[in-house]
Parts: structure tokens; C-alpha cells; sequence
């Protein structure tokens, strides 16, 4: 809903406002960038009115957010897919759920981990069944790489929140005091020492955090990580499911955990909150023989 005439004309807080300055606007940016792309299914997701719902989304393709995609010619049926603009708009997803965790629904802390019995755990455990929209990321040896193997029976997709190559850009200050943050090389590093293992039950191992590719490649160079790493400094991945973030040196950073999927691009299995790094490439080795077996 515009609020034109109330908008301050050179300031761009209120003008962003006058575009998705309402709950429902914010709310369909995220579910459309969950992979929910068609009226219904988005009509159905939130609970709108057809009548709020063809209002925002008009709104949307006419600023230029999302984009009409014809999926059904007669009588014609359209998908609704975030535009370059839209996609612009996945860092203020990213930061509001932070925001929301950290102080309306935590105590205020800073933290990248969870605990058992959080909301935040709740809402990364019921990923289980969820599909990841399809899109690629930013690899550490160049290119882009799909975070899905299609010719694996498994893609073991783990979220860290950086390892460094030691000489260059470094941990922040008191990173190792930051509940949850240190442990990301012993995990890539476990991780690399039993890539035989998860060979063996045809699955791809993918690391992925926020961090630039020039500065994931330099520790995969200098840790001898044979396996992607990903970058998901657009916070694409991140907002696409939801996942967990905390922001520490000025970069919005995923918190550690993994995420087990099908090729169809299912999430099968999650390890959230993840408390020993080093152990947690044992749980998905279990994970795998679990879903193997079922």
C-alpha cells in the first residue's frame, strides 16, 4: 500500500517505504523468494484476500520487484519471480529476521549458534520437506555452481560462518569468544579428511558461507578443500530458506548448520543447532545411512 503524499521526497528510507512499506508487501518478497511463485499457492501460504493480493502484486510488477512469467497460456495464468530489484531486497529480508530473532523473539545477544528448544530451531528443523528454488552460487575456483548435485543420490550442503586462510584478511576481534563462530576449519577440514566416506553413499559435499570467493578460495587453497565452496554473499540461499544469520564485522554471516538433500532439490535431514563442528561430519554420515535405509 502507497503512502506517497507522506513520503519525504530526498530521503530513501521513506521513499523504500512507499514501495514495501506494509507487512503483506514484505511478506510475499519472502515467499516468492522461497520458491512460491503462483496466486494461488501464494494466496494460500499467507492468507490474503484475492482482492490485497492482486493489489500488492500490481503494485510490485509495476516498481519493478517482481516480474509477470506466463505459465499457462489459455485462459493465461502467470508466475510472479523477483527481478534484479527484487532480489536487491534479500538482505532486508535477511537483516529483519535477525533483527526479529535477536531482540523480539531473543534476549538480545549475540550469538551464531541456537539453542534446542528455540523458535529458530523449530523453524530450521521444519525445513525437512521444504524445496530449494533453483538459482546457483558464486564457487571459490570460479563460476557458478548449482548448491544441488543432480547426479549424486545425496548433496550434503553444510553452512559455516568463515574460515580464513592465515596472512590475509583474518577473524574479526573476539570472534572466538562469539558463541557458535570458531570451528569452521576443523569442520571443513573433518570434512575433507572423510570425503571417502560420503563417496561411498553417493553423496557431494558443498560448504557454503557468506564470504567473498576470492576469500574462500584462498582457504580452500590453503586447507586443501577438494570440494565446492560457495558463496552466498548475496544472501540468496540464506533468504531462500530461511536460514539462521547472525552479523559480526559488519557481515550478515550464516549460522553453522547442514542440510541433506535429494537431486529433485528436497531437503531430507537437518543438523541445527550444531554444537561440536568436528562431530557434526559424523551426524551427517549417520544422517545419510538413515535415509538410506528408510
Amino acid at each position: 500500500m502507497r503512502h506517497t503524499e507522506a513520503a519525504d521526497p530526498d530521503c530513501a528510507i521513506s521513499q523504500a517505504l512507499t514501495v514495501v512499506g506494509d507487512a503483506w508487501t514484505l511478506l510475499l518478497i519472502r515467499d516468492v523468494a522461497g520458491g512460491t511463485h503462483q496466486f494461488d499457492a501464494l494466496q494460500g501460504a499467507l492468507g490474503i484476500s484475492r482482492k490485497v493480493l492482486t493489489e500488492r502484486l500490481k503494485a510490485l510488477v509495476a516498481d519493478g520487484v517482481l516480474e509477470k512469467r506466463l505459465y499457462h497460456p489459455h485462459p493465461p495464468r502467470y508466475e510472479y519471480h523477483l527481478t534484479e530489484t527484487g532480489r536487491g531486497l534479500l538482505p532486508v529480508l535477511v537483516a529483519l529476521q535477525d533483527w526479529g530473532g535477536r531482540y523480539v523473539l531473543g534476549d538480545g545477544s549475540l550469538s551464531g549458534t541456537s539453542t534446542a528448544d528455540s523458535a529458530e530451531t523449530r523453524r530450521v528443523m521444519a525445513l525437512t520437506g521444504r524445496r530449494l528454488p533453483a538459482f546457483d552460487l558464486a564457487a571459490a575456483s570460479g563460476g557458478r555452481v548449482d548448491p544441488v548435485a543432480a547426479d549424486r543420490a545425496w548433496t550434503v550442503l553444510y553452512c559455516y560462518p568463515g574460515a580464513y586462510a592465515p596472512g590475509g584478511l583474518d577473524y574479526p576481534p573476539g570472534w572466538g569468544a562469539l558463541p557458535g563462530a570458531a570451528g569452521c576449519t576443523l569442520e571443513s577440514c573433518t570434512y575433507r579428511d572423510r570425503m571417502d566416506e560420503f563417496a561411498a553413499r553417493d553423496a557431494a559435499v558443498y560448504g557454503v558461507s557468506t564470504q567473498r570467493p576470492d576469500q574462500l578460495a584462498a582457504f580452500a587453497e590453503h586447507a586443501r578443500i577438494p570440494f565446492p565452496l560457495l558463496s552466498d554473499a548475496d544472501l540468496r540461499l540464506a533468504a531462500s530458506l530461511r536460514l539462521p544469520t547472525f552479523r559480526a564485522a559488519g557481515v550478515d554471516r550464516l549460522k553453522r548448520l547442514t542440510l541433506v538433500l535429494d537431486p529433485a532439490r528436497t531437503v531430507r535431514g537437518v543438523l541445527y543447532p550444531v554444537s561440536d563442528p568436528a562431530g557434526s561430519v559424523e551426524d551427517a554420515l549417520a544422517l545419510l545411512d538413515g535415509l538410506s535405509a528408510d
